[in-house]
């Protein structure tokens, strides 16, 4: 299962956020958030085999131009190293917790949408591992982050029309079709939450712990 644009060092890589240099050190590799059967964690460079089973396969990456081959794979983790430093934040590596394996990735970058730029969630799952709602957990988690972390007032999902997993996994994210765009040539979907939405769904206790 896979959603979100590729990884860029366009327009919306370089927005305003934090600047720094990348980081290469495992032990600065934070882990961002923590659901139930899933922890969100900043990639290292250690992370490519384990990637390339998710982004390197056909049918995951059937509704992007090519599955990415092993140089792809690094530099889709070396874009997202960069997020961290300019933005801090970006794709995040989804492990396990059951087993302690890396099965895919989830987490917020900024895209390109008719002029501006929108922080989208993004989730790409191992192909064995579908089916079971790992998706739509670590990008509910996302939402959450975005809005109570992050402070949006905005989250989007672009994904192709017949992308119908991903399209169910933003369903089930509260969001709904906004309009559509076009990237890369092809027409997606801009699927969207906005934070008042977000904020009717949630427990008052849950709002003002917050908010604290």
């Amino acid at each position: 299962m896979a959603c979100g644009l590729c990884c860029g060092t366009g327009t919306a890589a370089k927005a305003a956020g934090r600047s720094g240099a990348i980081s290469t050190d495992p032990s600065e590799m934070r882990t961002i958030l923590e659901t139930r059967r899933l922890s969100l964690r900043e990639f290292t460079r250690d992370d490519a085999d384990a990637l390339s089973r998710v982004l390197s396969d056909a049918e995951t990456m059937r509704f992007y131009p090519a599955a990415f081959d092993r140089a792809g794979v690094k530099q889709w983790i070396t874009r997202n190293l960069q997020r961290y430093a300019e933005t801090g934040y970006g794709l995040w590596a989804m492990d396990l917790k059951a087993t302690g394996e890396m099965i895919g990735d989830c987490g917020i970058t900024l895209q390109e949408v008719d002029d501006e730029l929108l922080p989208e969630i993004g989730y790409h799952v191992r192909r064995d591992l579908w089916g079971q709602g790992l998706a739509t957990e670590a990008a509910r988690a996302c939402r959450d982050y975005g809005f109570s972390s992050l402070r949006a007032g905005t989250l989007i999902s672009l994904i192709r029309p017949e992308n119908l997993p991903s399209r169910a996994v933003a369903e089930r994210n509260d969001m709904v079709v906004w309009k559509e765009a076009i990237r890369n040539e092809w027409v997606h979907l801009v699927y969207r939450v906005v934070r008042e939405e977000w904020e009717a769904s949630q427990p008052p206790s849950a709002l003002a712990f917050r908010t604290q």
